[in-house]
C-alpha cells in the first residue's frame, strides 16, 4: 500500500511538474483613455509580471515602473478625450452609433501612428500572446499574426452581441439586453422589443458602416497581413469578462469566456491616507462617497447640475468624499473634501462609508456590491444605464437624469437610501454570492491565460459555431427543408386535386332523353 501512495505522490508532483507555464512574452493593448478600463487589468499584468512572465502594455497613461513590465505610453489620445466624449450626446441612436464610431477610429489610429507602437511594429519582436481590449478597435487585433502570437481578449464591461459573435455564442435578446440599455434580464414586452429594435440597428450600423470603415483602417496600417480582417476577428482563443452571474444575471458562456469580474478588488483593503481616514472617521453620521469615475470629470458638469450637488451635500450630516479634478471648488461646504483621485475600493471598504453616489460603471457596481454599499446612481453612458437600472429593480440602489437634476429629487433619493435598511442589506447579499467563489478571480484570469499559453492557443475550445454562416448556426438552412417538404408536398396535392376536379368528365345534358327513347 505504501509503494502505491509513493507512486501517487511521484506521479502528482511529476505532473504538476508538467503543467508548469513556461515564462512567456505578453503584449496587451488597451489605448482606451478611461482609465477605469485599466484598473480592471492592472493588477492582472501585475499577477503575470510577478509569475515571470515578461509583460509589454499599451496604454495612454503614465505608469510606474513595476519589475517585468515595459509600458508603450500612446498619450497622444488624451488630447482629444474630451473631443470625443462630447461627441456622444448625440440624439438619436444611429448618430450615437457614429459618433462612437469615430471616437474608435481615432483611438486606433493614434495608437498605431505613437512612435513607441511604430517602433515596437518595425523591431521584429515575436510574442507568445496578445491581449487585446475587445472594444471595437478591430485592426489592432492584427498585432497577434504581426507578432505570430495567440490572440485573447479582455473586456472590463463583460459580454455584448459583439464578444459573442467572435466567440459563436447564443445569447437570446429574449433575456440579454444590450448593454448600452438602460434595461435588465427581466423585461416586458415592449422592452423585449426596444431591445430587438435596438440591436438590429446596431448590427446594420456595425456591418454596413462600422466595419468597412475598420476595414480600410486595417489595410492602411497592415497592408502585407496575411490574415484580412474579418479572420483576425475570428481567431481569438480566449476572453476575460469583468462580469459575474452574482453581479448580473445569468446567461451561457463558452468554455473559452471567463468571468472574471472584480479581479482588480484585492481582498486586504490597504490603509487609507492619513487625511482622508481621518475625514472618514471623525464623522459621527457617516459619509457619502461621491465619483463620476475616471471617464466623467465632474469638474466638467454644467454649472447648474454643481450647484444642485453643492446646495445638497451641503445640508448633510454626513460628511462627503468628492471626486474633483481641480486644486479648488468655489463654495465648497465645510463637510465636503474634494481630491483628484482616491483609493476608491479602500475607502468602499471602510464600515463608516454609507452609501456611493456613482456614475454606474462596472468596475465602480462591482466594488460597491463586493463591500456592500448602496448606490446612487447618476448613468451618463454605455453599459452605466443597465448597472444603474438593474440597482434599482434588484434593491440596492436608486438612479437619478445627472442631464435634469433636481435638488428635491437628489436630497429626496439620499436621504431614502440612508434611512431605509433594505438598501444596505441587499448590497452585503449580493457581495456575499460574489464572494463566494472556489478561487479569486484574479487567480481564474491568470490561470485560464497560463492554460492557453501551455495549449498553444487551445484549438480546443474553439465552437464550431464560429465556422457556421447565420443561416446554418441557427438551423434556418435545415428548417427551411423541414417546414418546406411538407407544406411543398400539401401545395401539390393541392394542385393535384383541383386538376382532377377540372378533368372530370361533365354529363351531357341530353343523356337523360336518350336514356327513355
Amino acid at each position: 500500500m505504501r509503494f502505491f501512495t509513493i507512486v501517487a505522490v511521484v506521479f502528482c508532483a511529476l505532473s504538476a511538474q508538467m503543467l508548469e507555464t513556461e515564462s512567456a512574452k505578453i503584449l496587451a493593448t488597451l489605448p482606451f483613455p478611461g482609465r477605469s478600463q485599466y484598473i480592471f487589468v492592472e493588477s492582472y499584468f501585475k499577477a503575470l509580471a510577478d509569475k515571470g512572465h515578461q509583460v509589454t502594455v499599451i496604454n495612454a497613461f503614465k505608469n510606474k515602473p513595476y519589475p517585468n513590465i515595459r509600458f508603450i505610453e500612446a498619450l497622444k489620445v488624451h488630447e482629444y478625450n474630451d473631443e470625443m466624449l462630447g461627441s456622444l450626446n448625440e440624439p438619436t441612436l444611429w448618430q450615437q452609433l457614429n459618433a462612437f464610431d469615430g471616437m474608435m477610429i481615432k483611438i486606433t489610429e493614434i495608437t498605431l501612428e505613437d512612435e513607441g507602437v511604430k517602433k515596437l511594429l518595425d523591431s521584429g519582436e515575436t510574442f507568445d500572446l496578445v491581449l487585446a481590449e475587445m472594444l471595437q478597435m478591430e485592426p489592432l487585433y492584427a498585432l497577434a499574426q504581426h507578432f505570430n502570437a495567440t490572440l485573447a481578449g479582455f473586456s472590463s464591461f463583460g459580454a455584448d452581441e459583439k464578444v459573442d459573435e467572435a466567440f459563436g455564442n447564443i445569447s437570446p435578446l429574449s433575456y440579454n439586453p444590450l448593454v448600452t440599455s438602460p434595461r435588465t434580464s427581466k423585461m416586458t414586452f415592449l422592452e423585449r422589443l426596444e431591445n430587438q429594435y435596438e440591436a438590429a440597428v446596431e448590427l446594420i450600423h456595425r456591418h454596413w458602416v462600422h466595419l468597412p470603415k475598420m476595414q480600410k483602417v486595417y489595410k492602411k496600417y497592415f497592408p502585407n497581413a496575411k490574415k484580412t480582417m474579418e479572420e483576425a476577428m475570428d481567431s481569438f482563443s480566449l476572453v476575460l469578462l469583468g462580469q459575474h452571474f452574482s453581479l448580473s444575471h445569468p446567461r451561457p458562456f463558452l468554455p473559452n469566456m471567463i468571468e472574471v469580474g472584480g479581479l482588480h478588488i484585492s481582498h486586504k483593503p490597504k490603509p487609507l491616507p492619513e487625511d482622508i481616514k481621518t475625514f472618514i472617521e471623525e464623522s459621527k453620521h457617516g459619509v457619502i462617497y461621491f465619483s463620476m469615475g475616471s471617464n466623467v470629470k465632474s469638474k466638467d458638469l454644467p454649472q447648474e447640475t454643481r450647484e444642485t450637488l453643492l446646495k445638497t451635500f451641503a445640508k448633510l450630516k454626513q460628511r462627503v468624499l468628492w471626486k474633483f479634478e481641480d486644486d479648488d471648488m468655489p463654495e465648497k461646504p465645510d463637510n465636503v473634501l474634494i481630491k483628484k483621485w482616491y483609493p476608491q475600493p479602500d475607502i468602499l471598504a471602510h464600515p463608516n462609508v454609507k452609501m456611493f453616489i456613482t456614475h454606474g460603471g462596472l468596475l465602480s457596481t462591482i466594488e460597491s456590491i463586493y463591500f456592500g454599499k448602496p448606490v446612487l446612481g447618476l448613468p451618463v453612458f454605455y453599459d452605466q444605464f443597465m448597472n444603474v437600472g438593474r440597482a434599482q429593480r434588484i434593491g440596492f440602489g436608486l438612479g437619478l437624469d445627472l442631464n435634469n437634476l433636481k435638488q428635491s429629487e437628489l436630497e429626496e433619493s439620499i436621504q431614502k437610501i440612508l434611512s431605509t435598511p433594505s438598501f444596505a442589506k441587499v448590497a452585503a447579499s449580493l457581495g456575499e454570492q460574489y464572494r463566494d467563489q472556489p478561487q479569486p478571480a484574479l487567480e481564474r484570469a491568470v490561470w485560464w491565460t497560463e492554460y492557453v499559453l501551455r495549449h498553444k492557443g487551445a484549438p480546443h475550445l474553439r465552437s464550431s459555431a464560429r465556422d457556421l454562416n447565420f443561416f446554418q448556426l441557427h438551423s434556418l438552412d435545415t428548417l427551411a427543408v423541414l417546414l418546406g417538404v411538407p407544406i411543398l408536398a400539401i401545395l401539390i396535392l393541392i394542385k393535384l386535386s383541383s386538376k382532377l376536379i377540372r378533368s372530370k368528365p361533365k354529363k351531357c345534358p341530353h343523356a337523360d332523353k336518350l336514356k327513355k327513347q
